[in-house]
């Protein structure tokens, strides 16, 4: 059915969604919001329910300010209320058993369907090249990244995604085990100046229906 005429919320809130990168430096979002955008945002698809997103919420002033210098001198790092590093856990299946039991304890599958799901997880997983896995935990921040900035934006907060800056140097700063790697940086505050407005290529440009 179509909405063209008699669009949603959603379509508003993804029309409205801009990358801000103009922040006003004395706004700040109480850090019990950011716990309710993180947590609302991980209703967001992940391959075998593993969740392989893991989250560093940076609000101090001082380390924003030293983030900056790692994410290219970009200066939404240093304005904007918190900064949301989105990052990927390559051992994603070491809580299989964990995220399943709570499957079973919130009535969403039986026992057998969960000793089937923690035995195919523990034969396939684990025995994965590390690039695959990394590129599964990739996928599924580029998941929840997206519906977090929607969520934030419902809120009435900007956000800007940001992928331009050294992630080995921001794994060494915030001594982040070797199977935790940065994927994305979520700057996300309240913006000072409008964002400004893109194009995007026409559909027979992207799509081909067969």
């Amino acid at each position: 059915m179509s909405t063209t005429n008699n669009k949603s919320d959603l379509y508003t809130i993804m029309e409205d969604r801009k990358s801000v990168r103009v922040y006003d430096p004395t706004f700040k979002i109480p850090q019990a919001e950011l716990e309710e955008i993180i947590q609302e945002a991980t209703s967001a698809p992940s391959s075998s329910n593993l969740q392989a997103w893991r989250f560093l919420v940076i609000q101090d002033e001082a380390v924003k300010t030293e983030l900056r210098t790692i994410a290219n001198n970009q200066e939404q790092v240093e304005t904007s209320s918190a900064v949301i590093a989105v990052l990927g856990n390559a051992e994603m299946y070491q809580q299989v058993e964990q995220i399943y039991t709570q499957n079973v304890a919130e009535g969403h599958m039986g026992d057998a369907q969960k000793d089937l799901m923690i035995a195919n997880t523990l034969r396939t997983y684990p025995s994965a090249p590390l690039e695959v896995r990394k590129n599964i935990a990739t996928f599924d921040a580029g998941l929840i990244s997206m519906q977090l900035m929607l969520i934030a934006k419902e809120k009435g907060y900007d956000t800007v995604t940001m992928g331009g800056f050294d992630k080995v140097k921001f794994a060494e700063r915030f001594e982040l085990p070797e199977h935790i790697f940065p994927v994305v940086l979520i700057a996300i505050g309240k913006g000072a100046a409008p964002a400004y407005g893109s194009s995007r290529l026409p559909l027979k440009d992207i799509a081909r229906f067969i």
